[in-house]
């Protein structure tokens, strides 16, 4: 009787625990760490990415800047704003991993993002075993 109880109270223990090591929703509007933009997150299909949604820093070329540094020659007719900075990011555990694009170096990153509070997102993007991290800031 004892190991049934015990068995009992372990599968109600894991199965509320399940949702908390569930990653928080990055959905929102965010400042990059560097202040020059906004980033808006959210739903793009059966992924989450994230969209330049406006500059705070006008870039050299105006706001009609091009993805000029993007490596394939057929992007770089792309206007920044309006680009998908973050995608293809999925949830896994306590984190979403997908990929970053930086379009001051035209280079694209493994990345993972995790909600370090209610106004806090931290951002990595990785080369290999190496990654830099960023702190966003909520911008809603």
């Amino acid at each position: 009787m004892r190991t049934l109880a015990h068995s009992i109270a372990l599968t109600i223990a894991v199965a509320f625990a399940a949702p908390l090591s569930a990653a928080e929703s990055v959905a929102g509007s965010w400042i990059t760490a560097t202040k020059d933009g906004v980033v808006r997150i959210g739903d793009c299909g059966a992924t989450v990415c994230g969209r330049l949604a406006r500059f705070l820093v006008v870039p050299p070329q105006g706001a009609d800047q091009r993805d000029v540094h993007n490596p394939d020659a057929s992007l770089r007719s792309r206007k920044l704003l309006g680009l998908p900075i973050l995608s293809g990011f999925r949830e896994d555990g306590a984190v979403w991993r997908g990929t970053i694009y930086d379009p001051k170096a035209g280079k694209s990153y493994r990345s993972i993002i995790r909600r370090l509070d209610a106004s806090r997102l931290e951002v990595k993007g990785c080369i290999g075993p190496f990654c830099q991290t960023q702190v966003w800031r909520r911008a809603d």
